[in-house]
């Protein structure tokens, strides 16, 4: 059995990319995945909150919804990731950019954006909800759901 391995990355590590992380291993427990599938989250410049907790308000919006935030901790994104994810999800074309500076260039295609595998909603990026109100940490959840969602219908494709 293959385990594919499924990293989310933001700047921070402590909204959106812990978010992804979350809602995308629920659903892969959902959907019987759960042990073909690893996920984790880091942040391209996650050395301002390395170590802490996510956003309380990204884990109370998550909560609502039945996403647990509260055992993940923010961590760099580091050189080795780049060889031991076999996908590596961009929440922002920012971010994504950082990703492929920093990533050799013999592996960029493991490199990507989430919200590509969004089924219901077209959007270019996952916006950070950082420095607004609660609306933003709504739409998160609403866009990483999505794409979740059409990430676990892609990965259901792989194992079957």
């Amino acid at each position: 059995m293959t385990v594919r391995r499924v990293l989310m990355v933001c700047m921070g590590n402590i909204c959106r990319s812990p978010t992804a992380e979350a809602v995308l291993r629920h659903k892969l427990e959902a959907t019987g995945l759960g042990s073909r599938v690893s996920v984790d989250s880091a942040g391209t410049h996650a050395e301002w909150h390395d170590g802490e907790a996510p956003d309380h308000r990204a884990q109370a919006h998550a909560a609502r919804r039945g996403y647990d935030l509260s055992a993940l901790r923010a961590r760099r994104l580091v050189e080795s990731d780049f060889e031991i994810f076999d996908l590596i999800l961009a929440m922002d074309e920012d971010n994504l950019a950082e990703l492929r500076d920093r990533c050799p260039t013999v592996v960029h295609h493991k490199l990507g954006r989430l919200t590509a595998h969004c089924r219901l909603r077209v959007a270019d990026a996952v916006p950070d909800p950082y420095y607004g109100g609660a609306a933003g940490f709504e739409e998160v959840l609403d866009l990483v759901e999505d794409a979740c969602d059409g990430l676990v219908q892609m990965l259901q494709r792989e194992n079957s």
